[in-house]
């Protein structure tokens, strides 16, 4: 579900987000009155938690959703499928092969390493050259399982390079936030509100 959620509403301008937890949760807006912790503190809560890990936490599920695509490391189709990817992606590609990555790097993101495999994937990508990069499309997209994703050959493979490059951009873009403070982000809506 996608509500809209507004920062710095007033207090007692409910945005759409604490209207549809109250009608959820069967209570009033202000419940409890005098209570400590009401439905819109609940609706703070609950957006500043989608804004800061959720947003990383789905573009890194995706990430593993599209390596999940490719064949299985230490499968007979998996050594000869890295191995092509290896000749095709030249020194680029040892920041994404198995014997280099591991599986280490996905582990980490369960402990919160959240940027690991994000940063390894932008760095293949940036490592090939535009040769390189439509040979590995043609290896990916070789292995590319028609009947689930729709898609094969060197345009499945390019989507799942371009998916591939967005996903991780997503998870290096929110990771910044971790150095960025309150007073940062005030000079930021100051700086556009005197532009």
């Amino acid at each position: 579900m996608i509500v809209n959620r507004h920062i710095g509403n007033e207090p007692d301008d409910y945005d759409e987000l604490e209207q549809h937890l109250a009608q959820k949760l069967n209570a009033p807006l202000n419940w409890p009155e005098g209570g400590g912790l009401t439905i819109g503190h609940v609706a703070d809560i609950a957006a500043a938690t989608a804004c800061d890990t959720t947003f990383s936490q789905a573009a890194n599920g995706h990430l593993i959703d599209l390596f999940a695509a490719l064949p299985l490391p230490g499968s007979t189709e998996g050594k000869a499928f890295w191995e092509r990817i290896r000749d095709a992606g030249g020194s680029a590609a040892w920041n994404i092969v198995p014997a280099n990555m591991g599986g280490h790097l996905f582990d980490r993101l369960q402990d919160g390493n959240e940027s690991g495999v994000a940063y390894r994937v932008l760095s293949f990508l940036e490592g090939l050259t535009p040769s390189q990069r439509t040979a590995v499309a043609e290896v990916i997209g070789s292995v590319l399982d028609h009947g689930t994703i729709g898609v094969t050959g060197r345009y499945g493979g390019e989507l799942w390079l371009r998916d591939a490059e967005m996903s991780a951009w997503r998870v290096a873009l929110a990771s910044r936030r971790e150095f960025e403070t309150t007073q940062d982000r005030e000079q930021f809506f100051e700086a556009w509100r005197r532009a």
